[in-house]
């Protein structure tokens, strides 16, 4: 469910993928059983295009990585957290638009 340039993160490999990047990293926590979070994907598939080889985009399943979840306080989806050096510097909670993901990333380039 992830699109050519969506990347999948798990509990396995959230450090190396998401806390050590050089990157700015988007990362959309969600679940196959929520709607809203299904609406999200294409915009998320979008955006992964938009800034690839500026920002890393993907997407953490909370039912499958329920660690990475807990350890940020998830507790609704779809939730969207743009981390910068280790660190969460931006937060979305609810299905938005494009526009609106494009500004959270905007903002740490």
């Amino acid at each position: 469910m992830a699109g050519q340039n969506t990347l999948t993160f798990t509990d396995q490999t959230w450090d190396a993928d998401v806390l050590n990047s050089d990157v700015p990293v988007l990362v959309d926590f969600w679940a196959e059983w929520c709607g809203p979070c299904r609406m999200m994907s294409p915009t998320v598939d979008a955006i992964a295009d938009d800034y690839q080889g500026r920002a890393k985009v993907g997407k953490l399943n909370v039912d499958e990585n329920g660690g990475t979840a807990m350890r940020y306080n998830i507790r609704g989806i779809p939730t969207m957290l743009v981390f910068k050096g280790g660190q969460v510097v931006a937060q979305k909670v609810g299905a938005v638009g494009k526009t609106e993901v494009a500004a959270l990333l905007d903002s740490q380039l």
